[in-house]
């Protein structure tokens, strides 16, 4: 069987996208087997659904959804101009169920964002690799505004403070200077609450957690033989490389060295548990 992560991506999640200049163009009843997310600059214009009749105007952005059963069109007084972009997946879906929008209620009113030049940034992909990426990058941006301007409930729920201090202290775990306070000063909410959060979520405290991953990281790079125990504790946070060591022994039970042989002579034995 393929691996899902082996080579590039098969399919892009961006499948087209477009600009509806000012006219008397219509579509349905019918159905689309993706989403299609219009954005109105200027004009009007209407969307028919199972549930309702929307009377839509400049500003204002609107959904189909898969297999949901739609008619649009313009006002023939004043014929709306558009932008349209259409993707699909599983992973549309996650992007779709992050912005307050659904089946039953397909329309955002209009916002202080201006998305026209974010819907003009995306282009099809086209053959080459990187152009596929490039194109559901540009979708992912656009998503992302979408999400800061109508977020869902499902949003609010996944600003996980604890992921958001995990993944800050995995970036800059290297760095000597890296403190709790500047993991408190990230994530930006009371100290005391951060703590617990990351306490229940991780089971571990910060700074725990914080040495954990120095010391992990650490146990990987031994694995470098050329690597001197020097340039390795400043490659994982730790200036002393006597300091180093001691902190290494006592979440180990092996200096540095005595680690880096059993490595060499016993490759299965590689990952002992960490005593923190």
């Amino acid at each position: 069987m393929k691996s899902m992560y082996s080579g590039f991506r098969e399919s892009s999640i961006c499948k087209g996208n477009g600009y509806k200049p000012p006219n008397l163009h219509k579509w349905g009843p019918g159905v689309r087997d993706v989403f299609a997310l219009h954005y109105i600059v200027s004009g009007k214009g209407y969307l028919q659904t199972g549930h309702a009749t929307y009377s839509l105007t400049a500003g204002q952005s609107f959904i189909i959804f898969p297999n949901m059963e739609i008619y649009y069109y313009p006002d023939p007084q004043d014929p709306w101009e558009y932008y349209w972009i259409e993707f699909n997946g599983l992973e549309a879906s996650r992007l779709v169920s992050m912005i307050q929008i659904t089946p039953d209620h397909p329309v955002l009113e209009a916002s202080p964002q201006d998305f026209k030049p974010l819907y003009q940034m995306v282009r099809t992909a086209g053959m080459e690799p990187f152009e596929r990426e490039r194109s559901d990058a540009g979708l992912h941006l656009l998503m992302s505004y979408y999400m800061e301007h109508y977020p869902s409930d499902q949003a609010f729920l996944k600003k996980d403070y604890a992921l958001s201090a995990r993944e800050f202290i995995e970036s800059n775990f290297w760095k000597p200077s890296l403190s709790v306070l500047d993991v408190v000063e990230f994530v930006n909410i009371e100290r005391s609450y951060l703590f617990r959060l990351f306490k229940e979520e991780n089971g571990i405290s910060i700074s725990g957690y914080l040495t954990t991953f120095r010391i992990r990281r650490a146990c990987e790079l031994l694995k470098n033989a050329q690597l001197s125990i020097q340039s390795l504790a400043y490659s994982v946070g730790y200036q002393d490389p006597l300091y180093f060591s001691k902190v290494f022994k006592k979440a180990t039970s092996y200096t540095p060295s005595q680690y880096r042989k059993l490595i060499m002579e016993h490759p299965a034995s590689a990952s002992p548990d960490i005593l923190i």
